[in-house]
């Protein structure tokens, strides 16, 4: 195995593996860190953005009958676009969510500046979410967590394979914070971000996590970020209902995914100066401010809200057609806002609209209303990020309910399997590639012969799975440093045979690692 390590420096070699000696409690000890100061920040990013949008809902509803506060507010608009655009100039990653970005990090498609975005994202963010743009406060939260951790672990001198970890951990940490939902940001992080569930990322994740909750909750209070009365057990007879809201939640994944990505298409053909399109979301937030407050924001007070504003039918698919353009001339402009909020918000009006349905012309009772948009939110999710178990936890840890697993399960695998046959890519993969097709080979590809290590979870039936390391045809330049088989560490030999379920710690060139991990996520992952 050796030999494939032309050019490696010995010295280089002893210092990585060494690092890796108590790499847990070092990760707990970092994370713990991380968890703190980015529930500080996101705690702040919230209070700001939640204030200022209440002081920007009040000069709307004035503006509808005061012609001079109109002109004023239409000038501060255009004030907050400048700025915005200035941010988006001097820092293109913080650029729409964030999740993107954070996930081409990772998987070493992509380079950024921690610092910066954290900077910029903060300010940004903060103004996008002040105006009530359709964008939402978790994508955001994520990159500003990411951000924290890979400056973390810059600062305490990690090494690379470090940096992934910590970065996760920050993830992790930021969706917590801006959810009050601890598992969920652990799940996403594992599930979306370090796409493996590793022992060391899983506990790390988990400290940051929790820690960054407790630090939210100290200043926000103890209760879920969306609270519903008591929601109705609903009985087996009903269910064939779900698996048609399941189907219904599908097609709107197909929608609002390539949605996403026409808006985005059709901004960038557009011939005028990004200030000008960055204006554009902002000067519609204030028609909508004016006309349909109740669609302002991310979503978060139309969830709350939506089944005590007694809306009829006609007046639901009014506000379904307008959120979904909100959403997509929001986030296709390139502010820095997330899609989070804006889709779950999708997913409640479509399931009151089918609930709406059920109870007034298919016999289902009226208690069970609120529990299609609730429902509805997690299939929604489920279908357009491809992360079931998520949005499953999601929903428990916002609504504060625990007694509809069987009913969340119907409605996100009937949705998430609609969306598979529909060839349904994840939303955050999609918007990944599309970054990356628009951005120079120079903005995010580097020379760097220096090491690092990556971990890879062998599934069973893998093309790697039950032989032994010497039977192996391994890429050029790679080297398996050890096994990770429950909580036994192995030295491997040829002699070594690797068993399904066991973590490979691989040791690559940088400048290769973003080469080797397509290449080795396959051995591991697909049937041999």
């Amino acid at each position: 195995m050796f030999s494939k390590l032309m050019g490696y420096k010995n010295e280089n070699v002893s210092t990585i593996i060494k690092s890796t000696n108590g790499l847990k409690y070092k990760m707990i000890i970092h994370s713990l860190f991380i968890g703190i100061l980015t529930g500080c920040i996101i705690v702040a990013y919230r209070i700001m953005g939640e204030r200022l949008l209440g002081l920007f809902a009040n000069l709307y509803r004035l503006a509808k009958t005061n012609t001079s506060i109109a002109i004023g507010v239409f000038v501060i608009l255009v004030l907050i676009a400048l700025l915005v655009s200035l941010f988006v100039r001097q820092e293109p990653n913080i650029s729409g969510s964030g999740i993107p970005q954070v996930e081409g990090v990772m998987t070493r498609k992509m380079k950024t500046n921690w610092w910066s975005v954290l900077v910029y994202k903060f300010f940004g963010g903060i103004l996008c979410l002040a105006a009530g743009l359709s964008v939402g406060r978790e994508g955001p939260s994520i990159q500003m967590g990411a951000a924290i951790g890979e400056g973390v672990s810059r600062k305490t001198n990690q090494l690379d394979y470090e940096h992934k970890y910590l970065m996760t951990s920050g993830a992790s940490a930021g969706l917590a914070a801006a959810f009050n939902a601890p598992l969920a940001g652990v799940m996403f992080a594992l599930e979306e971000v370090h796409k493996n569930f590793s022992p060391v990322v899983l506990v790390s994740a988990m400290v940051s996590a929790v820690t960054a909750d407790m630090i939210t909750k100290s200043f926000l209070g103890i209760n879920p970020s969306l609270r519903f009365d008591a929601l109705s057990i609903m009985p087996i007879k009903y269910y064939w209902s779900l698996l048609l809201l399941g189907i219904l939640i599908g097609l709107s994944s197909y929608i609002f995914n390539h949605g996403v990505i026409m808006s985005k298409a059709i901004y960038r053909g557009m011939p005028i100066k990004q200030e000008f399109k960055i204006l554009i979301p902002f000067i519609f937030a204030a028609l909508i401010g004016m006309a349909f407050p109740t669609l302002l924001g991310g979503g978060h007070e139309l969830i709350i809200n939506i089944n005590h504003l007694h809306l009829g039918l006609a007046l639901l698919l009014l506000y379904l057609l307008i959120k979904y353009l909100f959403t997509f001339v929001s986030f296709g402009s390139g502010v820095p806002g997330g899609i989070f909020f804006p889709l779950l918000a999708l997913g409640a009006l479509m399931g009151n609209i089918f609930g709406t349905i059920c109870v007034n012309y298919l016999g289902i009772p009226h208690q069970f209303l609120v529990n299609f948009a609730v429902l509805a939110m997690a299939g929604h999710f489920a279908a357009t990020v491809k992360a079931p178990i998520t949005g499953i936890i999601l929903i428990f840890e916002m609504t504060g309910s625990f007694e509809h697993l069987l009913p969340l399960s119907v409605v996100v695998f009937s949705a998430l399997i609609t969306s598979d046959l529909l060839g349904v890519e994840p939303v955050y993969d999609m918007l990944l590639n599309d970054i990356l097709k628009h951005k120079k080979d120079s903005d995010y590809h580097t020379e760097d012969k220096n090491k690092t290590l990556m971990e890879f979870a062998v599934h069973i039936g893998s093309q790697v799975e039950g032989k032994l390391i010497s039977q192996v045809t391994w890429p050029d330049k790679c080297l398996v440093v050890a096994i990770y088989r429950g909580a036994e560490e192995i030295i491997p030999r040829g002699n070594t045979m690797i068993v399904g379920g066991d973590m490979l710690l691989v040791m690559v060139n940088k400048d290769e690692s973003q080469e080797m991990l397509d290449l080795l996520t396959l051995m591991t992952s697909k049937i041999g």
